[in-house]
């Protein structure tokens, strides 16, 4: 045991008990019992339906059920809020390898990210749904896109907002700035949660407005 063990320990988000060797990110308990919504593997599942309210999608998956009072929320609040990258990268790893092993994502042909208003990314210090982009695209051997899909107008966080007021949030917050560089392809847009759809939809209206565009969708969690 280094210093670094000694006086910051690697403690798992989801129960909080100390990491022991071999284990990393999350004990092999939690692991064990990690909330998987197989989405990877089946073409009509509930988020592709919700997704399918808003905008045509091919396929939709997640990683993990989100529940509020399910403890793995922290994976994702230490990810997006308290900066740890690390943890996203764990998890993503897990979801690429599933759709990988799944089938059903094959005909990807690019990986594009949900964009943070510059301000938001300024403060966070990064864009969580690009670095889930990036590790899918280490996988699955599929290009991410950035700077295609851009967000021009600034707005607060949706997490607390229904189902109308997200809607509203993000009504013209997005602009592709370039349609041809992504015509004729099959696009896989990314993002870090799905809850009531509107922004994935918002972003994939704009995308489809290019020619001949196929859209799926990826995220860690789907919150039922």
């Amino acid at each position: 045991m280094g210093l670094r063990d000694l006086f910051f320990p690697d403690i798992c988000p989801v129960c909080e008990r100390l990491l022991v060797r071999g284990e990393r990110h999350i004990c092999a308990e939690c692991i064990s019992d990690l909330p998987y919504s197989y989405y990877w593997n089946s073409a009509e599942n509930p988020a592709k339906i919700l997704l399918e309210e808003r905008v045509p999608v091919e396929r939709v998956a997640t990683l993990m059920i989100y529940r509020k009072e399910s403890r793995w929320k922290n994976t994702l609040y230490d990810f997006k809020y308290y900066g740890d990258k690390s943890i996203g990268v764990y998890l993503t790893r897990i979801l690429a390898k599933k759709m990988q092993d799944g089938g059903l994502f094959g005909g990807i042909e690019m990986i594009i990210p949900v964009p943070l208003h510059p301000f938001k990314k300024w403060m966070r210090g990064f864009n969580q749904a690009s670095v889930i982009a990036q590790e899918l695209s280490s996988v699955l051997g599929v290009p991410v896109k950035e700077g295609v899909l851009k967000r021009g107008r600034y707005s607060v966080s949706q997490t607390l907002k229904d189902r109308r007021g997200r809607s509203g949030g993000v009504s013209g917050a997005f602009y592709v700035a370039d349609k041809e560089k992504i015509a004729g392809k099959h696009i896989l847009l990314v993002d870090d949660v799905l809850t009531t759809g509107a922004t994935a939809g918002e972003c994939g209206k704009l995308l489809m407005e290019a020619d001949g565009i196929k859209l799926s969708f990826a995220a860690l969690a789907f919150v039922e």
